[in-house]
């Protein structure tokens, strides 16, 4: 259920979106100012890709590529990602889309504190209310840990590249990946990031017949 406040006018408008090309363009323009981010960010970063596609992506914030272009993973990270899929037959702005915890980009590229995705999970929320995906990507420890949150002690060895399911989410199959961003650091770690997205895709084009 969407968290409406009594008084917050702008943000139930948002919440308050029929459909989720409607939830995009009412959230960029609400100039949301719910936690701190805002001072400092460009743009209000929604999503990449195609709200079609049954098959969601979720990372942690947008870095400063993302905030001066107004699009979800498209520095170093979301090429490296885009890249490694499409060598697999996946394309990521046709067959995905791609969104963050949080909308706004946090300074210096730090992660997320919990005020900050405490302040933008209705948002948050409500895209997945809206986008109903079959195939759930969390990319990432800091994605994992705010986008499931009962999952509170947890390591990222034993999480990554096997599908479950979860309550929150029990029309979709979830999968933990490596962020592209950890890959970029750790490039020893790509041939199992590559093990693991053929996984993924193996079992969308199931999906895809």
């Amino acid at each position: 259920m969407s968290q409406f406040d009594l008084f917050d006018t702008t943000q139930n408008k948002v919440l308050d979106s029929r459909s989720y090309p409607e939830f995009k363009e009412t959230l960029i323009a609400s100039n949301c100012d719910k936690c701190e981010l805002f001072h400092s960010r460009t743009n209000i970063v929604v999503d990449r890709g195609n709200p079609e596609s049954k098959v969601l992506m979720i990372g942690e914030a947008p870095g400063a590529n993302e905030d001066m272009q107004g699009k979800a993973f498209v520095g170093r990270a979301g090429q490296l990602l885009d890249q490694m899929l499409a060598e697999l037959g996946f394309e990521t702005n046709r067959d995905s889309l791609i969104i963050n915890v949080v909308k706004c980009r946090p300074p210096e590229n730090r992660a997320p504190n919990t005020e900050e995705v405490n302040a933008c999970r209705p948002y948050f929320k409500e895209q997945l209310k809206l986008l109903s995906p079959k195939f759930i990507l969390l990319l990432g420890a800091v994605a994992l840990k705010h986008t499931l949150r009962d999952k509170k002690d947890f390591s990222m060895k034993e999480e990554v590249g096997s599908f479950f399911s979860h309550t929150e989410f029990p029309q979709a199959k979830v999968m933990v990946l490596y962020h592209p961003a950890y890959i970029l650091r750790d490039p020893r770690k790509k041939p199992k990031m590559t093990e693991h997205l053929q996984r993924f895709v193996t079992e969308w084009k199931k999906l895809k017949g």
